[in-house]
């Protein structure tokens, strides 16, 4: 068991995209697996540090920073709104966002020499989101990726890749199923669309509202770590 007490390391700029992130330290000096780690709405770049615990200490893991500053130390992917009627999203951002990620995981993989096939991408809530946003449309950027407590956006829908693009993508899908933020329907959409896709994945659903449980993290390190 790893049993090594990690910390964060100052704040970075990546200079293609001017998105901010953070690595877990003490990184590896020659990584041979690549994990970037996505917050939710509001949330930062520290907040996902604990969802790293117990992973290869071999795996460079990078937490990264939404372009979104809403006030403080709270930032976003796009800005969203909860209405009765469902989450209304600015879908100009949750494109910029997603072509700057896209090119974040180039990046990252030319500068530390790691291959897209060593590469996963997993975000809570609206960073679930991006991750999927990202896999979905640009599969070759990645292996695979984790989408916890959060959902597919159906604006994604033009920019979907085929499904022979998407035949090597593996997921790692979990809910809470009382969620009162996401409900745990978007989770049964999101494994209705993965499945139509043919995108191997199962879905995990947890006694829990919005977040993340030791039981999820759990699943989603030893899901990594096959």
């Amino acid at each position: 068991m790893n049993t090594t007490t990690y910390s964060l390391s100052e704040l970075q700029t990546d200079s293609a995209t001017q998105l901010h992130y953070r690595q877990r330290l003490p990184a590896p000096a020659k990584p041979t697996k690549l994990l970037v780690l996505l917050h939710g709405v509001g949330g930062n770049e520290t907040n996902l540090l604990n969802l790293a615990d117990g992973i290869d200490p071999d795996t460079l893991v990078v937490l990264a920073r939404g372009p979104l500053q809403l006030g403080g130390p709270q930032f976003a992917w796009f800005q969203v709104r909860f209405t009765p009627t469902g989450p209304q999203i600015s879908p100009e951002q949750a494109e910029s966002s997603r072509t700057l990620l896209i090119t974040l995981l180039q990046q990252l993989q030319q500068q530390h020499g790691i291959a897209a096939s060593q590469t996963v991408l997993a975000g809570f809530s609206q960073g679930g989101i991006m991750s999927a946003s990202v896999a979905l449309s640009s599969p070759a950027s990645l292996k695979g990726f984790g989408l916890l407590s959060g959902r597919i956006l159906p604006e994604l829908e033009p920019v979907l890749a085929s499904k022979e693009r998407l035949a090597n993508l593996t997921v790692f899908l979990s809910h809470g199923e009382q969620d009162n933020t996401l409900p745990v329907q978007w989770a049964h959409r999101s494994d209705a669309l993965l499945t139509q896709l043919g995108v191997a994945h199962s879905l995990r659903l947890y006694a829990m509202d919005h977040g993340i449980s030791a039981a999820m993290q759990k699943d989603f390190v030893e899901w990594l770590a096959r």
